[in-house]
């Protein structure tokens, strides 16, 4: 508010904590045409460049959802972002510094209102970090649920807010409300309700987008009788977001056609296109320089337009599929999440870099978008040992009679990609349930084995075989078709060795020798079909669990033949830790999704997480990393190998942290020293991994380790090195500290001290009674001094205290200059 000379922020409250903004769009040019892009992504912020097109950071601090972020008027090197978890933090996003943190979230300011409130919150000033907004005022009562339904008018004098056939002005400065609607009669295929607006910023005049596609544009809304509107009209349906450019002469829209309009001088007239940006756009935002506008859109990718409404570049996240199908796989070679993309594609999707690699089109049809027409879709996936090798599986959306094809596709170096080798057209007579390699390294073309799983009661093996031309390709061909009993085949998996193949036929879980597909046994635990199976690994590689559609958890005994033990468990997810012998099971009961993580040999789980989200968690997948983790809780040691991640039915991903909620939001300025912070490059990894080799060869020689005091310094150092100097306080405030950090505490005392000052005790007690035995042991190793013709000066017993003393003084704080 300028009339007040202060600053505020408005924000919208929901009484429910909910919102439908899943991601807010906001872009800035800082200095010298450098371009960054800010972004909202779950409980971070994320700083992209436009020029080089690499993530440079996260602002990371919330416990909960962000739900808007907006740049500072007065400082554009600053962002401002609220959350969920009742807080408003001001960032400096180039530095990834957090400057201040509001905490205005007051339960009783809106305890008995079921609406959407817009509030005014004034940000106090004061010395700390940690700050309270106490004066919070109801502006708009009953506003929208999106923030894309709320407006600043020319030089913030009023705020206009849209909801249903309702528009809302209130004036700042006189403190007046006008209140304006259209008719709620849909005639001639009309629909009047709002879904966005946006002020011009140089005049008095709103811009509304409605249902029915239209684009109003309101003048002399002062008055609540004199006002006038009228008309663009180019879409088809909802108009999901417009923006001003920076001068006010071009408006730009989009909707679910994924074409771009802009419009020139509010006419409709003169307006231009920019078609086929691939989906839904859902908001727009430009540049404050108006040089870039960017646009989100439905499938998580943000597209970034130049001013001459070109194309310039994307950034696409997670693609959220309709069904995820093929569930989540992992690329032995990327570590990438490989699960359904775009329709009929498969998105390799990077979780270091939170992007998407690459998207592979096996359908290679065109995706027709209409209502009820039955198209072919990718249905299962799976990798070799290596990734060399890749299985799809489509089929059409038919259920009596479906299409189906299995295609079999190998990477190649020269095209970094991969190329479809076979082509198997009906491979199973019904739909197929499961499909699995041989998990072993592909020393020889024989080793590689593909199993299929179908409704038609069997199993399909399917080899290498080699042709006859002189190039020396390969094809895929059937080798044994298996059944048990007539039973639809459900799930199969082969052991860690290879040795055996489980195959589950409803009720029934089937073990095979996959040398020469004997049936070597079967378990049953009846009642209710076999949902999920899987053999243990490393240590545990003996056992077989299964779980049942009738909330059973069964782990048997493969020497033995035998039930080993069994758990009242509804389990929806069960999923092996491909690097140790730990399975995780996810379990849905009571409208609420729980974790167990076991091990096959052991009764009890080694860790459990109850109530781990309300949402019902569908897929579940181990990621190998690059290196473990070094893990000082107990409870997290399984984790130290892979990351766990989850994927729910509101296709959300979501991991295990095995930090606690503090260490998460504490900035990052706190927890890393300077050699942290540094980007990894491949020199930096060789000098750690020298210096991690040279201290374990040190300790192995049973060498002392001294530790660097500079390497322990305190936390009021660390923030010193790391947080940049606009943001410092004085020098005053900082030398006590800095020299405080530079002394030694002796509140805590090693064992080694504690000793030392116990033998200097002693010794002073019993000086006496040792006189005479140090005089004597003097002139013994005189003796023998003079026998080897040296000539020493013999110290007196106070210098030899002396000396002693200053043996076991403790200068390691030196170091730290």
């Amino acid at each position: 508010n300028k009339y007040k000379q202060e600053v505020r922020l408005v924000l919208l409250l929901s009484p429910l904590n909910t919102t439908n903004q899943i991601l807010s769009v906001s872009s800035t040019t800082p200095t010298s045409k450098n371009w960054y892009l800010l972004y909202a992504s779950g409980d971070f912020v994320k700083v992209h460049s436009v020029n080089t097109e690499e993530t440079l950071g996260l602002l990371c601090g919330h416990a909960d959802l962000v739900t808007g972020i907006q740049l500072n008027p007065h400082n554009h090197m600053q962002v401002y972002s609220s959350s969920l978890d009742g807080t408003i933090k001001l960032w400096d996003f180039m530095d990834g510094i957090p400057i201040k943190y509001y905490c205005w979230f007051q339960t009783d300011f809106f305890l008995w209102s079921d609406t959407f409130q817009l509030v005014s919150v004034k940000l106090t000033k004061g010395a700390g970090q940690d700050l309270e907004g106490k004066e919070l005022s109801v502006v708009l009562d009953g506003v929208g649920a999106s923030s894309k339904q709320i407006a600043f008018g020319r030089e913030d004098s009023y705020v206009v807010s849209v909801k249903d056939v309702d528009l809302q002005v209130y004036f700042f400065k006189r403190k007046l409300l006008n209140r304006f609607s259209l008719s709620t009669a849909k005639t001639k295929g009309g629909d009047n309700r709002f879904s966005c607006v946006v002020c011009h910023p140089t005049e008095d005049c709103i811009a509304t987008g409605h249902a029915d596609g239209k684009i109003r544009l309101w003048r002399n809304f002062h008055h609540k009788k004199g006002y006038t509107y009228s008309s663009l009209h180019w879409h088809h349906d909802t108009v999901m977001d417009l923006a001003y450019s920076l001068e006010g002469t071009r408006l730009l829209s989009g909707g679910v056609e994924s074409v771009l309009v802009q419009w020139h001088n509010e006419s409709s007239c003169q307006k231009d296109f920019l078609p086929r940006l691939g989906s839904p756009i859902e908001c727009i935002s430009m540049s404050s320089d108006g040089v870039l506008c960017c646009t989100l859109h439905t499938d998580n990718r943000i597209s970034i337009i130049n001013s001459n409404l070109r194309f310039s570049r994307s950034i696409q996240g997670l693609i959220k599929s309709r069904d995820v199908k093929t569930g989540l796989v992992v690329d032995p070679r990327t570590k990438a999440l490989v699960l359904n993309g775009e329709p009929g594609h498969l998105q390799f999707y990077s979780l270091q870099s939170d992007q998407q690699l690459f998207s592979l089109d096996i359908v290679q049809r065109q995706y027709i978008h209409q209502a009820g027409l039955k198209q072919s879709d990718l249905v299962k996936v799976a990798f070799s040992a290596r990734g060399t090798w890749l299985a799809t599986v489509e089929e059409s959306e038919e259920v009596a009679d479906p299409e189906l094809q299995l295609k079999l596709w190998f990477y190649t170096e020269e095209t970094q990609s991969f190329a479809l080798n076979t082509r198997i057209n009906t491979p199973h007579d019904n739909h197929i349930t499961d499909m699995c390699f041989r998990d072993m390294d592909e020393l020889g073309d024989d080793s590689l084995i593909l199993v299929t799983t179908g409704r038609d009661c069997v199993f399909k093996v399917w080899v290498m075989v080699g042709d006859s031309d002189p190039e020396g390709n390969v094809s895929w061909s059937c080798d044994f078709v298996g059944s048990y009993h007539n039973y639809q085949a459900t799930n199969c998996c082969f052991s860690e060795d290879g040795s055996l193949l489980a195959v589950s036929f409803e009720e029934t879980v089937t073990v095979w020798d996959s040398l020469t597909w004997d049936l070597k046994c079967t378990f049953c635990h009846p009642p209710g079909n076999i949902r999920n199976i899987c053999f243990g690994r490393q240590t545990c590689s003996k056992y077989l669990i299964g779980a049942t559609d009738y909330g059973f958890l069964c782990c048997w005994n493969l020497l033995t033949c035998a039930l080993e033990w069994n758990a009242h468990l509804n389990v929806v997810v069960l999923q092996p830790d491909p690097l140790s012998e730990h399975i995780a099971a996810v379990s849905w009961l009571s409208k609420e999704s729980s974790l167990f993580v076991f091990k096959p040999s052991e009764p009890w789980p080694v860790y459990i997480q109850r109530n781990l989200c309300k949402e019902k968690i569908l897929l579940a997948a181990f990621v190998p990393r690059d290196e473990p983790e070094t893990i000082s809780s107990e409870k997290y040691l399984w984790l130290r190998k892979s990351q766990l991640f989850f994927l729910t039915d509101t296709q959300e991903l979501m991991t295990l942290s095995t930090k606690s909620l503090e260490e998460r939001l504490t900035p990052s300025s706190k927890q890393l020293a300077v050699e942290e912070s540094l980007p990894v490059t491949p020199f930096s990894v060789l000098l750690g991994k020298h210096r991690r080799q040279q201290a374990q060869e040190d300790t192995d020689l049973g060498k002392p380790v001294v530790h660097n005091k500079q390497e322990q310094a305190s936390p009021a150092v660390k923030e010193l090195l790391h947080t940049p100097a606009h943001v410092l306080p004085s020098a005053s405030f900082l030398c006590t500290i800095f020299i405080n950090s530079l002394l030694i505490s002796k509140e805590n005392k090693s064992a080694e001290e504690v000793a030392d000052e116990v033998e200097m005790e002693s010794e002073k007690a019993e000086d006496d009674s040792d006189e005479e035995d140090v005089t004597a042991m003097e002139q013994e190793d005189t003796s023998h001094i003079e026998l080897l013709g040296e000539i020493t000066c013999k110290l007196s017993k106070s210098q030899e205290k002396e000396l002693r003393k200053i043996r076991k003084m403790d200068y390691s704080w030196i170091s730290a200059f």
